[in-house]
């Protein structure tokens, strides 16, 4: 049984993943954020992301959705620093990142990627948070639980 505790037992064991896992393991750190983000088509990215069987029309329908969502929320954080805003861009760009292509995947790959982009997604609304130690647990701790479930199964 493997139990991810810390940042270098995550990538690791992301880095062990093939592209197709990382990608359905993107999609499940972008479904635990979803709620800081309002856009209603980031439900249809995650749902292709998760989709092992997703061809390749569909996943490139839902790139183009997330990059809409992305530049969409990108426009409504503006210049005022709007952090619910902002949380919802990351939630956008954690789901890009779980759709884009292998060739196009940037550093650490997909998984990586929506993780930060998640994680990032979380500081913004604490920003705003009054009592950050409401917080049970972090961004990063979720993220060990679903990517230790997910090799467990």
């Amino acid at each position: 049984m493997t139990q991810i505790n810390n940042d270098v037992e995550f990538k690791q064991a992301i880095t062990s993943l093939s592209y197709q896992q990382q990608r359905v393991i993107a999609a499940k750190f972008v479904e635990h954020v979803i709620p800081l983000c309002s856009d209603e088509r980031l439900k249809r990215v995650v749902d292709a992301a998760s989709n092992e069987n997703a061809s390749q029309d569909e996943l490139s329908a839902a790139l183009k959705s997330a990059k809409a969502v992305t530049l969409d929320s990108h426009t409504r954080c503006g210049a005022e620093g709007n952090w619910t805003d902002q949380a919802g861009y990351f939630v956008a760009r954690a789901a890009v990142a779980a759709v884009t292509p292998e060739a196009q995947s940037k550093g650490g790959g997909p998984a990586w990627q929506a993780a930060m982009s998640c994680r990032m997604a979380q500081t913004s609304i604490q920003i705003d948070n009054d009592d950050a130690s409401a917080v049970e647990l972090t961004e990063n701790k979720w993220q060990y639980q679903i990517l230790s479930d997910f090799l467990n199964s």
